[in-house]
């Protein structure tokens, strides 16, 4: 456990080096960095064959500075208080760095879902929602929990149902939860929103003149080699963008390992072939790499760790031979490792910036729960006739006619899924010159990640100024 106690630890030293780049009152900042609320709770399950287990779960609301508070839900046999805790944390910095105006919560069952039947999952997941109900830390003005590992659209779909089967009559019970279905309520756009985000952030970076330049690469995000760690939901996405992008998809590791190819991957070739083999290895064109942990030390333009938390140290740091690092998971890098990256010059685009896609389609879930009404069903027609009374203008200015095909790409009107990604695409880029911005302008700053805890606790600190609970 002491080795594990650990990422509630990195957590603070990041935030801790960021500090003094401020010059809030000491009592201010501990009150940013600590979790407000940490709920340990146990319950019994009946398993099929009538033992009776014991399962253990968390739910820890780090900041209610802005309210409801946020964060996903895991399941995994692995799950330890400090790693919530940690979690809850970064949910605080990460909805504060892209303008998302919740505080940030976590929760966590030590279990391993692939050991238990469905509806032994179902009824693990109602009762923790029931328990959460019970404490008051659920509800959609509340705390909002959303997936993380091991869980997803199914699990969130349990949590509404009891809730509003716990609250009958509230109009807004939808809202308690987001990753659901879109027959449930959820928004279009959100199972692929980590990814597409991650996307964003590293199109966004490669456009970045001075930082290409200073990195000896060209502009843009066209032919550069990246390495994936982990084809779950968020590498799985990433990679995809990035390869529809122009970048070149040179490895993918997972657990089994990992595999190479030099003219690029497919990741849905990949994925394929793993659902019908078990395993990425052996991928046809593909040069097996037995050790997956060896694939980030490949040759390469972008790293991207899309799977567990403190996977670059100080023992493989210097290996690492990728000028960008872009962080899919939640903490890959630990704070040793991150002097040896600012020595070699790379450019490390952090978790709490990159990875925030989830989080900001999921507070777009949130907002259409409370509206109750889908996005762009109001609007759609209506921008839809007026671009085409403005191709008819330029039809008739002109004299260009033009065909049926190009009248209906261009004059058809946002759907939801369309504005969903509109507006995950301006957070992204807003944030990530904000942070590039922190970083040029106060002296000092080392790297985006400084930068990014800068500007967060910025604004987490403004809020509790503006509540009148600090000078």
């Amino acid at each position: 456990m002491s080795g594990q106690a650990n990422f509630f630890d990195q957590v603070t030293q990041y935030f801790s080096e960021a500090a003094k780049f401020t010059t809030y009152p000491q009592g201010l900042l501990e009150q940013i960095r600590v979790c407000n609320s940490v709920y340990r709770f146990d319950f019994p399950l009946r398993r099929a064959g009538g033992e009776i287990e014991v399962i253990h779960a968390w739910r820890v609301e780090h900041s209610q500075h802005k309210m409801p508070v946020k964060g996903g839900i895991r399941f995994s046999p692995d799950v330890y208080e400090e790693e919530v805790m940690a979690l809850a944390a970064l949910m605080t910095y990460k909805c504060a760095i892209v303008d998302v105006p919740f505080g940030g919560a976590k929760g966590g069952i030590k279990i391993d879902p692939k050991n238990y039947p469905i509806d032994e999952l179902e009824r693990i997941t109602r009762r923790y929602a029931l328990e959460l109900t019970k404490k008051h830390f659920l509800g959609p003005g509340i705390d909002v929990p959303a997936p993380d590992y091991g869980t997803g659209e199914r699990e969130m779909s349990w949590i509404a149902d009891t809730y509003a089967a716990l609250n009958p009559g509230e109009l807004d019970a939808l809202g308690c939860v987001t990753g659901k279905p879109v027959t449930q309520g959820g928004v279009r756009g959100r199972k692929e929103a980590t990814g597409r985000g991650l996307y964003f952030a590293l199109r966004e970076a490669c456009n970045e003149p001075d930082e290409m330049k200073r990195l000896g690469l060209p502009l843009g995000l066209d032919g550069k080699t990246i390495v994936v760690q982990g084809l779950g939901n968020v590498g799985y996405h990433a990679a995809k963008f990035c390869r529809e992008g122009g970048a070149i998809l040179l490895a993918i590791a997972e657990r089994e390992g990992a595999i190479m190819n030099p003219k690029g991957l497919n990741e849905d070739e990949v994925f394929n072939h793993r659902k019908a083999t078990g395993s990425i290895l052996n991928f046809p064109g593909a040069t097996n790499i037995e050790n997956s942990a060896a694939a980030l030390e490949l040759q390469c333009d972008v790293l991207l760790p899309a799977a567990l938390e403190s996977v670059l140290t100080k023992e493989n740091a210097p290996r690492i031979k990728a000028k960008i690092l872009l962080e899919g998971a939640n903490g890959p890098t630990t704070p040793e490792a991150d002097p040896i990256f600012r020595q070699k010059g790379m450019l490390v685009i952090p978790d709490i910036y990159c990875n925030a896609g989830g989080v900001t389609v999921s507070y777009f879930e949130w907002l259409k729960n409370l509206s109750h009404v889908r996005f762009g069903r109001m609007q759609k027609r209506h921008e839809q006739a007026n671009e085409l009374a403005m191709l008819k203008a330029i039809e008739a200015a002109t004299g260009r006619k033009f065909t049926e095909l190009e009248r209906a790409s261009i004059a058809r009107g946002p759907d939801e899924q369309d504005l969903v990604n509109s507006g995950l695409e301006e957070t992204m880029i807003a944030a990530f010159h904000d942070l590039l911005k922190t970083q040029r302008e106060t002296k000092g700053i080392p790297d985006l990640r400084i930068a990014a805890f800068v500007s967060a606790i910025h604004k987490v600190a403004r809020s509790y100024m503006e509540l009148g609970i600090f000078p």
